[in-house]
């Protein structure tokens, strides 16, 4: 199965994905599996470059036409690497402290610049099933790997990043918001 990437027009990225079913199916894990050799391959530059993809930290399984409540997360963060193959992940924690990524966000479904800050918690615990090593977590992320999550949180409730940008004060920070 090759992964086609949907983009924004398509009406499914804007519906509530579903809850996955426990024993989950071995599709699932499958499907989360390509989705997060996806993201490694979108980050190697010369294979990126060779496919024309562009280099992604997240994927949402709506994303890729599967309206299920999972996503995958790959950050490289100088020796530190986030792996996580989340499924019906719920946000159970989050600061009141909020931030925003300097340039603004963006995804693999959306072509168009949309420039303008996305205002995201800080701090995020989030409980999920963990497919990777298949056991319910409780993880708690900061800064850059917070807002990744909540992004693709997002794209389960059908939310795309631009809905969150302030159309009158597109690059206006909340008081006390940190800019990554």
């Amino acid at each position: 199965m090759k992964l086609k990437i949907l983009k924004d027009n398509k009406p499914s990225l804007r519906e509530t994905s579903k809850e996955v079913s426990f024993p989950m199916h071995e599709e699932d894990y499958k499907l989360l599996d390509k989705m997060t050799e996806y993201l490694k391959l979108s980050q190697d530059e010369e294979y990126a470059a060779k496919h024309k993809l562009r280099a992604g930290v997240g994927l949402a399984a709506p994303q890729v036409g599967v309206n299920k409540r999972m996503f995958v997360v790959y950050i490289q963060n100088g020796d530190e690497i986030i792996n996580l193959q989340l499924v019906n992940p719920k946000i159970i924690e989050m600061s009141a402290k909020k931030c925003a990524l300097k340039n603004g966000e963006g995804c693999l479904s959306v072509d168009n610049e949309h420039p303008g800050f996305v205002h995201r918690h800080y701090r995020i615990k989030i409980k999920a099933f963990n497919a990777l090593n298949r056991k319910e977590e409780e993880l708690t992320f900061v800064g850059f790997p917070a807002i990744v999550i909540q992004h693709e949180y997002d794209h389960l409730d059908g939310v795309l990043f631009y809905d969150r940008i302030d159309p009158f004060s597109p690059f206006r920070l909340l008081p006390g918001e940190v800019e990554i």
